[in-house]
């Protein structure tokens, strides 16, 4: 069926999309790249372009839109046996207080970000819905990911090729088409001309922040120019790449690489990346601010802990016990309860409708669909598998 998708690999190059994914669905979250291309920018923009890149590196191949070695720059490099990023770096190898990923990536010795590498695939989230002659295949995924997930010569399991072999549609949240014509969109909507970060901040919130940031003076000059919700994700990412995982190794990009093998096959976007952006940049300030917040929350070694945790419990595969453990965490980070509720609803509820909404657009009789999504948009009382059970699916582990 193919191994695990590498730097090189033909299919991974075809497609540059992402989303970082250090809580799952819940950030939901967009990511284009800048078209300046890196060589003509200062260091400092480069890394911030090239975390953005690696943000934007996950979703359907490995990385987002534009092409692989641009975007493998800083977030992928480094994850890469014998890569040099391509981009030039601060002294020290990255934004001080993030805690960078290692630039040695730890499965070169035989073990991952996980332990041991395995010979056999993490379970992951995986589902069957049906209702008469419609079916439809449901895999929750990581946009960052562990090698040692993927083994080579059986990336997933049985019923997940199986599944994946019997269906002509490959539905992810965004299609790679969608991405590829808009590269700026991230420019123009979240960074402004000028410095607007602290003043669109409360001064303590700031003063987190610039703690973060403290030593690197270019990289916090690049981050003054940003809107809070792009600011969030840039942290976000950070501590998804600190926490050894790597853009390759998303679950999408893995699918690519055994999906685009076989011939006739289309993929296919839930929404379009206008739909996704409006879920950020119609965000109010508020809504903004506590997304930041609830990212400084913590030290940048909690955030990674999170990470890891995550982790380990999409490898179990319970959609319902990853929502669970997602919605304890919002509670414990939200600076305003109520804030915090109206920027789920926005970033993951109600694009958990649209998606539905799609896959029934998409589903055909006798023609199974397969749909890979953020994890945690598939469990809970609110999520994807609960809104097919109303639409009257029956849903089952698979």
């Amino acid at each position: 069926m193919g191994g695990p998708c590498r730097p090189e690999a033909t299919t991974a190059r075809r497609f540059i999309v992402a989303r970082c994914q250090r809580r799952g669905g819940r950030r939901a979250v967009f990511f284009a790249v800048f078209r300046t291309a890196l060589s003509t920018v200062s260091p400092a923009v480069a890394v911030v372009a090239a975390l953005l890149r690696a943000l934007v590196l996950a979703l359907l191949a490995g990385a987002w839109p534009g092409s692989l070695p641009a975007a493998f720059a800083a977030g992928a490099a480094a994850n890469t046996p014998g890569a040099r990023p391509s981009v030039p770096m601060p002294a020290g190898g990255g934004i001080p207080g993030f805690h960078a990923a290692p630039a040695v990536p730890s499965y070169a010795s035989g073990t991952t970000a996980g332990g041991p590498v395995r010979t056999q695939p993490a379970r992951m989230p995986f589902y069957l819905a049906t209702r008469g002659n419609l079916t439809i295949y449901l895999l929750g995924t990581l946009h960052v990911g562990d090698p040692a997930d993927y083994p080579a010569g059986q990336p997933f399991r049985p019923p997940i090729l199986a599944a994946l072999a019997a269906s002509p549609i490959l539905a992810l949240e965004l299609s790679p088409d969608d991405l590829l014509v808009s590269q700026d969109d991230v420019s123009k909507y979240g960074v402004c001309r000028n410095p607007c970060l602290p003043g669109l901040l409360p001064e303590p919130l700031w003063q987190k922040l610039e703690a973060r940031m403290r030593g690197n003076p270019e990289a916090l000059a690049e981050i003054r120019k940003m809107r809070p919700w792009l600011a969030s994700l840039l942290v976000e990412t950070y501590d998804s790449l600190s926490a050894g995982l790597q853009t390759e190794y998303g679950t999408e990009a893995q699918l690519q690489n055994v999906f685009l093998r076989w011939k006739g096959r289309r993929i296919v976007g839930l929404e379009t990346l206008a739909e996704q952006m409006r879920a950020f940049t119609n965000l109010n300030l508020a809504q903004q601010r506590e997304m930041l917040a609830q990212d400084l929350a913590q030290t940048p070694a909690q955030n990674v802990a999170d990470v890891q945790t995550l982790l380990r419990l999409w490898r179990v595969g319970d959609a319902d016990a990853i929502a669970a453990w997602e919605a304890a965490r919002t509670e414990k980070l939200s600076h305003d309860a109520r804030v915090a509720a109206s920027v789920d609803n926005r970033i993951v509820y109600e694009r958990n409708r649209r998606f539905v909404s799609r896959m029934q657009q998409y589903v055909a009789p006798n023609k199974p669909l397969f749909v890979a999504i953020g994890a945690l948009h598939l469990g809970g009382r609110r999520g994807v598998l609960q809104l097919l059970r109303q639409r009257g699916f029956t849903v089952e582990p698979g």
